[in-house]
């Protein structure tokens, strides 16, 4: 199990850094699994508490992180997380936040002009929020220098412009401060299933929880990394991949796609990295009893 603090993990010669926007109590259980059972708690209490429920405020634990993944070749930002000043009144930990997001970007020596590429996974409000910074009073690029690159599929299903775009409540807005900006200043690369964002890390469809939401993998000789955005909310859904999102937009396809990732990854030298599993945040799938999956907490996170 993890014994804390340690923000850097390594695919290889890559360094892949997590900067942390949150990480606290989130939702009660059923609020975020409508589908969950009881029992599936107290058949995992001996890991899941402390480090990934709060018994005693019965909420799970978790975070919202991005990773920049160093490659020698580019410094590539991935998941954006919530931001700053963001009005988003649905989920009131995201609401007007106020967080030193960019003082921990810079405690692993970068500065927003040193990102090259920001990849979102999908545009939930959650994974876009530093992509502008609000400057005069106005929401402007923070990664002045980088390619924002967004699915084709996914910037349609947000696109709040188009005349059959339906609205929910977590993405009020995000597309306006958020997306809006960036492609206007004309830094943003719509991509499909399988761009290659350098040799060795390409994106991958894994539709479901929205409908162009991808993953990025990245191979570095026999190791890789897969970074899942939100196939996986907590590490709870390794054990039970029926354990559903309420904010999946498909669950059925999202259970699919999890299920296939999951089976893909199982005892493979395939390190997870999701965007708010609480520390140690990254991991590899394992066998677990009763054919069922387990979860091996990523051994090389050291800073």
């Amino acid at each position: 199990m993890y014994a804390g603090g340690a923000d850097v993990f390594h695919c290889g010669n890559v360094r892949i850094h997590r900067i942390e926007d949150y990480q606290g109590p989130g939702f009660v259980p059923e609020g975020m699994f409508p589908n969950i059972e009881r029992r599936m708690l107290q058949e995992q209490w001996a890991w899941l508490v402390p480090d990934f429920y709060y018994p005693d405020l019965d909420r799970l634990r978790t975070s919202v992180h991005s990773w920049v993944v160093q490659t020698g070749r580019h410094n590539v930002l991935i998941d954006a997380c919530v931001g700053n000043h963001k009005h988003r009144p649905a989920v009131e930990s995201f609401h007007m936040r106020n967080a030193p997001w960019l003082e921990r970007l810079a405690t692993v020596g970068l500065r927003p002009e040193d990102i090259d590429v920001v990849f979102c996974t999908h545009l939930h409000a959650d994974h876009i929020g530093w992509n502008t910074r609000l400057q005069d009073g106005r929401w402007v690029p923070t990664f002045t220098k980088a390619r924002y690159l967004f699915g084709r599929t996914e910037f349609s299903r947000w696109d709040d412009r188009r005349p059959d775009y339906q609205p929910t409540a977590l993405n009020e807005g995000a597309f306006e401060d958020s997306i809006l900006p960036v492609l206007e200043a004309g830094l943003v690369e719509l991509i499909d299933d399988g761009h290659e964002i350098e040799p060795g890390l390409c994106v991958e469809a894994s539709p479901g929880h929205t409908p162009g939401h991808a993953c990025a993998r990245l191979r570095v000789g026999d190791q890789e990394a897969l970074f899942t955005g939100d196939i996986l909310h907590h590490p709870i859904q390794v054990h039970y991949p029926e354990v559903c999102s309420v904010f999946d937009d498909d669950s059925q396809q999202a259970l699919r796609t999890r299920q296939r990732i999951l089976e893909a990854s199982v005892d493979r030298d395939t390190r997870l990295f999701p965007t708010h599993f609480a520390q140690p945040s990254a991991c590899r799938v394992i066998s677990g009893p009763n054919g069922r999956f387990a979860i091996d907490w990523a051994a090389d996170a050291r800073p």
